[in-house]
């Protein structure tokens, strides 16, 4: 599984608690830039877009919004917090536990 993670300058407790729930690729884009966030493309093997909405404008998380609601990919908004991601991440995802979250993710 592929998450693109968007907003944020440090998320590496992030990263390995998405790791942990079965992320084998984390992409992250701090968006500090106003202008380099919006030109960038999804990458096509994402899998989930996960918006750290404390360092978002709200141009740039509609933008993505949008983008992942037409290709259907899950898309989680929370504060960065390692407890908020995981929460909304669990949720979103439908995870119960994490044999199930490993058993997803090789089907994958």
């Amino acid at each position: 599984m592929s998450v693109l993670v968007i907003g944020g300058d440090k998320i590496s407790h992030i990263a390995k608690m998405l790791q942990s729930l079965g992320a084998k690729k984390i992409n992250h884009w701090d968006a500090r830039k106003k202008s380099s966030a919006p030109k960038k493309k999804v990458p096509l093997d994402t899998d989930c877009i996960v918006m750290l909405t404390s360092f978002l404008n709200h141009n740039t998380m509609l933008k993505y919004k949008n983008e992942a609601k037409k290709k259907a990919i899950p898309f989680i908004c929370a504060k960065r917090s390692v407890n908020c991601v995981y929460e909304e991440y669990v949720k979103i995802m439908d995870i119960k536990d994490c044999a199930d979250c490993y058993a997803k993710c090789e089907s994958n």
